[in-house]
């Protein structure tokens, strides 16, 4: 299980493992959590022996209904009436939409899924588990008190973030790693099962009172919440779970990266080590995934960018790209293009100011939740703050006047500038950016409205995504820990986003408590030519919003009035952000509406310059981007640099072409030429165009 990537490992301190291992931490924390553990998960096996195992019924997807016992059928037995295969392939489980362990006894009737690898659900799983894991290696090689380890939000692998105290800093190598892979190969070979436990606060204080980290999580949770932990050979966990039956799924298993971090992401806090990691059931798919890595390489998009001059970066501004002409016109495109479907679908567009008084983010709720991440200053001893996004400004624009029944749905679209202060060690390229702008659109609607409204975003996501080439998942997050408003009106909004998904009628997976604060949201997931996954369009529901800025509008003449409803859509998302992922799903070669350079006019020799300009004016003049070549190479040169520059066409014109105003057309990747009239090669050029979308 050798590590068979390069580490990035970015400048600054990083805790480092080389210290000298905390046996005597090890000696004595390890086995009193186990101790604690085992007896605990003693006393509640004895309970649930005393307790009647009552037949129960088992429905799965496919209506069939399989007979089991109360408090003793697990879905593993279920699965293994169904078959081996299943049996041996399954990682997980859903009761009745909970996520459920394989071996974790069911408590009455259910309905019953079950997942594998391959599923979405499944790999989270497995890669959570696979964390669990790598933080058992990381606490037995090391000695370090493990923080969080979950698997990444951009659904490829996981990390574990840990706390060597104070030591020297040196960065990681692959002998570092190697030795963490030694200590997640002794775990597997062990084949330790994932066991699970329900404890009150009081006995996982005791349990982790040698870990602070873990006891500021215990501390921080409601008081009514069940608290689980779980253990895996010597690690013993506080964790939600679910996982892997056991440790022996993991057939391959690398460290991939490290990195610093800090606990909780403030940079006042514990300085960490992050480490991350990639698992497969079988060593081929850890083999491709290194392969597809390599192949990403080759066309990331800051390297691209170079190479194209789309845009660059400059410590005068960090976290903020500078767009070159050729960058610009990829990004108006991407404007244009969502403006136009603004037009056909009943959007209106606004803009709105930059910086607010943070009174107006106070009634919003985002100076309680929010401040840390925005630009805040002071001006003529008030605190205003740069806007980290449009929600609030658009509600005082529904404000600004009395609003009717009659005007809703009303679709508010805005393209502003917004600013977000990201840590300097999350700035990646266009991917996570200080600067940006969205696609950003608010709609304000009536409760009855809902379905409708969310329908028609899933059908406008549809409609871009299939022109981009993406495909994607849909994911309801449902209500958090820490929401606002009543439960009952959060009900009502998972019920309307439901119905809304079940009619758009794509496959859709519900992903319990990770809605926004303010309302549950669809996430929209999507891959890219190299299977890679990135978020980039989401729908929120927000009841919260209308009643903090108090909005109303009237449903008769006699002024009785009603609260609205307000919809949180993006298409792109970031715009930025969409334009690194296009870049490299198209692997720097984009399709002609899109493309920078559209077109290269390529004279024979400087005889015929003349007549490429004129030609290059007139496509110029038809709105398509096009330059001339007006250097001193040769033909065969000029053709191969318009190739090599990503040009969509490539348009040689000599003695013949200026004496019958035609024009010899070769594609990019293509070496046949096809000699058109001029006016024949616009009205191909909007046919390709109209072709698109």
């Amino acid at each position: 299980m050798s590590s068979q990537a390069e580490m990035e490992v970015p400048s600054g301190d990083i805790a480092s493992p080389q210290c000298p291992k905390h046996d005597a931490y090890l000696q004595t924390v390890i086995p009193k959590r186990i101790q604690l553990f085992e007896s605990i998960k003693s006393q509640q096996q004895m309970k649930r022996l005393s307790l009647s195992p009552d037949p129960i019924k088992v429905e799965l997807p496919d209506g069939t209904v399989k007979e089991g016992k109360k408090w003793n059928t697990t879905p593993l037995d279920i699965a293994k009436g169904i078959s081996n295969s299943l049996a041996s392939n399954a990682i997980i489980s859903k009761v009745n939409e909970v996520l459920w362990d394989m071996s974790r006894p069911l408590e009455g009737d259910c309905k019953l899924e079950l997942f594998t690898f391959n599923t979405e659900v499944g790999r989270d799983v497995f890669w959570h588990s696979s964390a669990h894991i790598l933080g058992q290696s990381l606490e037995m090689t090391y000695g370090c008190k493990l923080c969080i380890g979950p698997c990444t939000t951009r659904g490829e692998g996981f990390y574990y973030d840990a706390f060597y105290g104070d030591v020297g800093d040196v960065g990681l190598n692959a002998d570092h790693f190697k030795q963490i892979e030694a200590g997640t190969a002794k775990a597997v070979s062990e084949k330790q099962p994932f066991e699970r436990i329900e404890a009150s606060k009081e006995q996982v204080l005791e349990m982790f009172s040698d870990n602070k980290f873990k006891v500021e999580i215990i501390n921080a949770l409601p008081e009514e919440e069940t608290i689980t932990v779980y253990r895996c050979g010597p690690l013993v966990d506080l964790c939600r779970g679910p996982h892997i039956p056991n440790t022996s799924f993991v057939k391959a298993f690398a460290c991939t990266n490290a990195s610093s971090a800090y606990w909780r992401g403030d940079h006042d806090r514990e300085s960490l080590q992050r480490v991350y990691g990639i698992s497969y059931p079988d060593r081929k798919s850890l083999k491709e995934y290194f392969a597809m890595i390599e192949e990403a390489k080759k066309y990331d998009h800051k390297e691209l960018a170079k190479k194209q001059e789309l845009f660059f970066f400059h410590p005068s501004s960090p976290g903020s790209s500078f767009f070159l002409p050729y960058g610009a016109r990829v990004y108006n495109k991407l404007l244009e293009f969502i403006r136009s479907e603004y037009w056909k679908r009943g959007y209106e567009e606004v803009w709105t100011p930059n910086i607010y008084n943070m009174q107006l983010w106070e009634t919003s709720g985002h100076a309680a939740k929010y401040k840390e991440n925005m630009f805040v200053f002071e001006v003529d001893k008030q605190e205003f703050g740069l806007k980290p996004m449009n929600c609030p400004g658009h509600c005082l624009i529904f404000d600004n006047r009395p609003r009717s029944y009659r005007e809703l749905p009303l679709r508010l679209a805005d393209f502003g500038v917004l600013h977000r202060n990201e840590a300097s060690g999350a700035l990646t390229g266009l991917k996570r950016l200080r600067r940006f702008q969205q696609d950003d659109a608010h709609i304000f609607c009536m409760k009855s409205q809902i379905k409708d409204e969310i329908k028609g975003v899933l059908e406008f996501i549809n409609y871009v995504y299939q022109i981009f080439g993406f495909t994607y998942t849909l994911k309801l997050s449902t209500r958090p820990v820490n929401f606002i408003g009543k439960e009952e009106t959060w009900d009502d909004a998972q019920a309307a986003l439901t119905d809304a998904l079940d009619e758009f009628g794509k496959p859709w997976e519900r992903n319990e408590g990770d809605g926004a604060f303010y309302g549950p949201k669809i996430d929209i997931s999507v891959s890219d030519a190299m299977k890679r996954s990135f978020q980039c369009a989401t729908v929120q529901l927000d009841f919260q919003l209308p009643e903090r800025f108090n909005l109303y509008y009237t449903l008769d003449e006699e002024g009785k009035r009603e609260r609205p409803v307000m919809i949180h859509r993006a298409i792109l998302g970031s715009v930025e952000r969409m334009f690194s992922v296009l870049l490299e799903h198209y692997k720097g070669k984009f399709p002609f509406w899109l493309s920078p350079r559209q077109a290269m006019v390529c004279p024979v020799n400087e005889k015929f310059q003349s007549y490429a300009l004129k030609l290059r004016d007139r496509i110029h003049d038809a709105g398509y981007h096009v330059d001339v070549d007006t250097s001193n190479r040769t033909i065969q040169k000029k053709v191969r640099e318009a190739q090599v520059a990503q040009y969509n066409y490539i348009l040689v014109v000599g003695q013949h072409e200026e004496t019958t105003g035609e024009v010899s057309v070769r594609l990019r990747d293509k070496s046949d030429l096809q000699v058109m009239k001029a006016e024949e090669l616009l009205s191909h050029f909007k046919e390709v165009v109209e072709s698109y979308k």
